[in-house]
């Protein structure tokens, strides 16, 4: 009988996707430095990227700063230059030239995006093609065993589903009346239609004595479920087929979809008997649930916006009884397929039935956190004792007494759906400590302030928090889960990392080390530090400008374009191998050659001076006649572009 409230729908499709940046500030730094240039060195790579040079290193940077800035166009434009480039990129680059293409509609050459990067790494869980990884199946053999069940004491050979339990009696939905000759019975099923019952229970939550029919001013020739009652008892939301005052509503195919109604007690008797004013002809509205504080109810419906078959909304209660605009819960909750059911606990968790997220088989119970701004995170499946490879929904849960009640049509029932109540022995949750350090990446010094944001798979932001003084950070995480970690502090380029957190309590570490993202130069620095550059490449025993070695001068001469009153003293240093004599020569041919294309490319020779250093100015132990390894050779084989005047 469920089968006709559980809305089979239209597939609609939506992408939702949320960016939180922080736009870096330069500040004038300490007045007794009166004279500063500061070299934004992304416009650089990307003048120097518009004049046709090629860089795994620069399209990176490129794509990385438009992508955290949810400038999505921008970013899948370089993103697609370092797709074109590499075909062994990490899996992460997949990931974020994807979501740049689905942003700015290109959503079958996203979709091939996203295949390759499953096929990258096939357990990270936003892989799209993949229902079920082996984290997850991990997550439901650890949340099983946490439940005694047993027969809730009200079943029939019947359809009996829908459970809720106010002071001690449990009010549920049955298809068990058979006793009158004017019952009609639906034809999908062939069962007869749904009224509402109470039942009496006892001190552990199963039914004693008589089972009565609710009141007839609610129960209806068509079917009722659902029932939810306020805290103190004087109103009750309900679902039933679209029919009030005797007059049954279609809409255009003339198919009687679903509304939700509500009725008040007024002197011991339910009157007042309304439909909701979200309610319509046109789209159905079922399974009501209200929170703990009576301001929010929460409900199925496949309305216009809706992502699947059918997503859960929620809705304000105003003091006065009406109600606020209706709000999708998004897609952190909802699929492409159906949710239902929802259920919320003064615990701040919502309980719901979906076949969308993966699950052991038809609709499984599921658990996830109510964010403060709204959306839904750590979704969890509530494990084998609850879920079945059947239907099982209608999920109560009283987190006091830890029970509660859930319908299933799972194998060993009485009837095509049966109510169960249980007892929650264990709870779910399995924490994490996740910290780190936040340093500079070229100095190594610790960024007090440094900005942690949390995400989860969707992108949500669940959490934020400052490095202390001294750069460490911490959050609590959920076992199991996946996350996204953002790092952002002034001056420097925010940076994020995917991280899988393991299913155990314990701690995980993730620290970051951030670049800078505008270099400050005075008069005797290296300006090539900005770019981190260490050595213009030459051919072997050559001293002409290779391509390698012109990309790196086009951001030297970006910069002195940018800065026209900036003059360097070029250097060049090589290792002790050869002779002095012929080091010597070649250095000083390099630095020459190094002045002649920035002149060539239109730098004033007078702002330019430049000298050859041979091996006379080593910086570590490398001299003659000592035996080094390549990477200690390559440390005194560099190249430095001194600022000497601003």
């Amino acid at each position: 009988m469920k089968k006709l409230i559980f809305l089979y729908l239209i597939y609609v499709s939506l992408f939702s996707y949320r960016s939180y940046s922080q736009q870096a500030t330069i500040n004038s730094g300490d007045k007794k430095y009166d004279k500063y240039a500061f070299i934004d060195a992304i416009k650089t790579y990307e003048r120097v990227a518009n004049k046709g040079y090629k860089s795994e290193e620069m399209f990176k940077k490129l794509g990385n700063s438009y992508y955290f800035n949810s400038k999505f166009e921008n970013a899948a434009k370089w993103y697609s230059e370092l797709y074109a480039m590499s075909n062994n990129l990490e899996a992460e680059y997949y990931y974020r030239y994807a979501q740049s293409l689905k942003s700015i509609g290109e959503t079958d050459k996203a979709n091939k995006i996203l295949e390759e990067f499953y096929a990258k790494d096939k357990k990270d869980s936003r892989g799209k093609l993949f229902k079920m990884d082996e984290n997850y199946i991990s997550q439901i053999k650890n949340n099983s065993g946490r439940y005694k069940i047993e027969d809730a004491g009200v079943n029939s050979p019947y359809s009996d589903y829908g459970s809720f339990k106010y002071r001690d009696k449990l009010y549920f939905t049955s298809a068990r009346d058979t006793g009158s000759l004017n019952q009609r019975r639906h034809k999908w099923t062939g069962e007869y239609f749904t009224n509402f019952y109470v039942a009496e229970l006892d001190s552990v939550g199963v039914a004693k004595g008589n089972i009565e029919k609710f009141d007839n001013n609610i129960n209806s020739k068509f079917h009722e479920s659902s029932p939810a009652f306020t805290r103190d008892g004087k109103t009750v939301y309900f679902t039933r087929n679209n029919y009030l005052d005797g007059k049954k509503g279609a809409n255009s195919k003339k198919t009687t979809l679903l509304k939700i109604y509500s009725a008040t007690l007024e002197d011991g008797k339910w009157t007042n008997v309304s439909e909701l004013p979200f309610d319509s002809d046109s789209y159905s509205t079922a399974h009501p649930a209200i929170s703990p504080d009576g301001k929010t109810l929460f409900f199925a419906s496949d309305m216009p916006g809706t992502i699947g078959q059918s997503d859960i909304f929620k809705v304000n209660i105003d003091d006065n009884g009406s109600f606020g605009p209706v709000v999708n819960l998004g897609p952190g909750i909802n699929t492409e397929g159906k949710e239902s059911f929802p259920y919320v606990t003064d615990e701040n968790i919502i309980y719901f039935a979906s076949d969308g997220h993966p699950g052991i088989g038809g609709f499984d119970v599921f658990a996830g956190n109510l964010n403060p701004e709204g959306g839904v995170s750590n979704i969890q499946n509530l494990g084998a004792d609850i879920n079945s490879p059947k239907d099982d929904f209608a999920y109560f849960f009283d987190p006091i007494s830890r029970r509660g009640y859930f319908s299933s049509n799972k194998d060993g029932g009485k009837g095509s759906d049966d109510i169960y109540t249980f007892l929650e022995t264990r709870k779910l949750s399995c924490e994490q400590l996740l910290y780190g350090l936040i340093t500079d990446a070229e100095t190594g010094a610790v960024l007090p302030g440094a900005k942690v944001s949390l995400y989860d798979k969707n992108l949500s932001l669940l959490n934020s928090t400052l490095a202390d003084a001294t750069g460490n950070y911490t959050l609590m995480v959920n076992c199991g889960q996946t996350y996204n970690v953002r790092v952002e502090m002034p001056e420097y380029s925010p940076k994020e990392q995917n991280i899988q957190i393991l299913y155990e309590n314990g701690k995980t570490v993730l620290s970051f080390a951030l670049e800078k993202a505008s270099c400050k130069v005075a008069i005797g620095n290296d300006l090539g530090k900005c770019f981190g550059i260490k050595v213009i490449y030459f051919d072997l025993d050559k001293s002409y400008i290779t391509e390698a070695a012109a990309y790196d001068l086009e951001k030297i001469l970006d910069v002195l374009q940018q800065n026209p009153t900036m003059k360097l003293d070029i250097r060049s240093h090589t290792d002790s191998r050869q002779t002095s004599q012929y080091n010597q020569i070649l250095s000083d041919k390099r630095a020459t050659a190094t002045i002649n294309w920035l002149v060539k490319n239109g730098i004033d020779r007078n702002r330019l001076t430049g000298k050859g250093y041979g091996e006379n100015q080593l910086i570590n132990r490398c001299a003659d006649g000592i035996e080094c390894t390549e990477e200690e050779h390559k440390e005194n084989r560099r190249s430095e572009f001194i600022v000497t005047e601003i």
